[in-house]
């Protein structure tokens, strides 16, 4: 295959038209919607008509006319359609952090009615930092272990102990595609709860939470949502569980009557019980145009075509980097069922420093660290957006790569002076 090939798959790509709806900065080869996704180009527009029109015209008569009270909803509405829920299931609050909190402290509160003795919460040691933290601090708080695993093929074992199995669906650091519902069955017929991380799923790759049966799940709206930075969070709850427990973070949003000022807790039904403070209605709105991109992939075949197209970049991306950079190493499963949206590379040296050159070069990806153990190497990660991504960013960023190892760019000094985020 050559970059001639390449145009042409981008010339045949159905999928083409959505990358008309980004707002993308000439001579940019943007492989970080894992990270952030892109601005749409709706977005500006939009936040300027909240921030002109309905607050500073309508002030605060918008929480009625413009419906700012039903953002959180009305847009988790919307994101249901991308996650496999039903409408008024989902809904848009907080940080993933905080939802994080929420729904496995429900869940810790459900295996305690129904299975006191299970005292384990099991996760994966290459999770996402803030979910072992906010894990951590709970069991600490409730009197439960947090057990982590290696490969998920530990998982099995621990099982018949365990009250919640909470995991990523897409391994943040490898792209791992975990089978969500194979996993939760599995899960269930040892009596365990399952609890998922969409945050590097939702948005690339289908996800069926109805289908799977899992029992919560959160994500993040700044990735491949396109919410912009520090974008709202979303959380859904199966429908089983969801009022059967107040969620601990109690505020004044999740009362079954908000307006009425009482001093005593009344906790909506359904999901709206775990929003807790007033939304940010800036933030949600652009987010809402975020999600919107995601929902005009509908006319082209929806989330399917866009995992179709996915599977092809990362492919494309493995083939060529295997044969023209042999030095590195893929860390992202070669197996398209079991890899996310994202290809991953590993060498022995110089990683940070290498991905500084190629964004020097217009090339974006990012860099994660290893553990300081040295037991898994520091990462190289592009993440590839099938909405605007193309075939020939593709094949021009592995040019790019090549140019930094051969010339050497990647020693420069300038390069291994570390940012404050990396």
């Amino acid at each position: 295959m050559n970059r001639d090939d390449a145009v042409a798959l981008d010339r045949d790509d159905p999928l083409a038209p959505l990358r008309d709806l980004f707002d993308l900065p000439d001579g940019t080869i943007y492989l970080d919607g894992n990270s952030l996704g892109a601005l749409p180009r709706t977005t500006a527009g939009r936040v300027a008509e909240v921030v002109t029109q309905e607050w500073g015209r309508g002030l605060i008569e918008s929480w009625n006319t413009a419906s700012w009270i039903t953002l959180p909803q009305r847009v988790g509405d919307k994101i249901a359609r991308v996650v496999g829920a039903g409408q008024g299931e989902v809904v848009v609050a907080d940080s993933t952090s905080l939802n994080v909190y929420k729904v496995l402290a429900s869940a810790l509160s459900i295996a305690a009615a129904d299975a006191p003795e299970r005292r384990v919460v099991i996760s994966e040691r290459s999770n996402f930092p803030t979910d072992l933290y906010i894990a951590s601090s709970l069991c600490r708080e409730r009197g439960y272990e947090l057990v982590l695993v290696d490969s998920p093929d530990e998982i099995e074992g621990l099982l018949d102990r365990a009250a919640v199995l909470m995991l990523t669906e897409v391994n943040y650091r490898t792209g791992y595609l975990h089978p969500m519902a194979a996993v939760t069955a599995l899960a269930h017929e040892r009596g365990v709860l399952a609890v998922w991380d969409l945050c590097h799923s939702a948005g690339a790759v289908p996800v069926d939470l109805r289908g799977a049966d899992a029992d919560f799940a959160i994500g993040c709206g700044y990735k491949f949502l396109n919410g912009g930075p520090g974008a709202p969070a979303f959380l859904w709850v199966n429908p089983r569980h969801v009022d059967r427990f107040s969620q601990p973070l109690s505020g004044w949003m999740g009362h079954a009557a908000p307006f009425e000022m009482s001093p005593g807790y009344r906790p909506a039904e359904g999901v709206s019980r775990y929003l807790s403070g007033t939304p940010g209605v800036i933030a949600i709105s652009a987010l809402e145009c975020g999600v919107d991109t995601l929902l005009a992939a509908e006319a082209y075949g929806g989330l399917e075509a866009l995992r179709e197209k996915s599977l092809g970049l990362t492919r494309l991306f493995a083939d060529v980097v295997s044969s023209r950079l042999p030095a590195f190493r893929i860390e992202s499963p070669l197996d398209d069922a079991r890899r996310g949206s994202q290809l991953s590379l590993s060498i022995g040296e110089g990683a940070y420093a290498i991905v500084q050159a190629l964004i020097e070069r217009g090339v974006v990806g990012d860099f994660r660290a290893g553990p300081e153990d040295g037991s898994a190497p520091d990462i190289l990660r592009f993440g590839v957006t099938p909405l605007y991504t193309r075939y020939v960013d593709i094949w021009d960023a592995v040019d790019h790569l090549v140019a930094v190892m051969d010339d050497d760019e990647w020693r420069a000094e300038r390069f291994w002076t570390r940012g404050a985020v990396t």
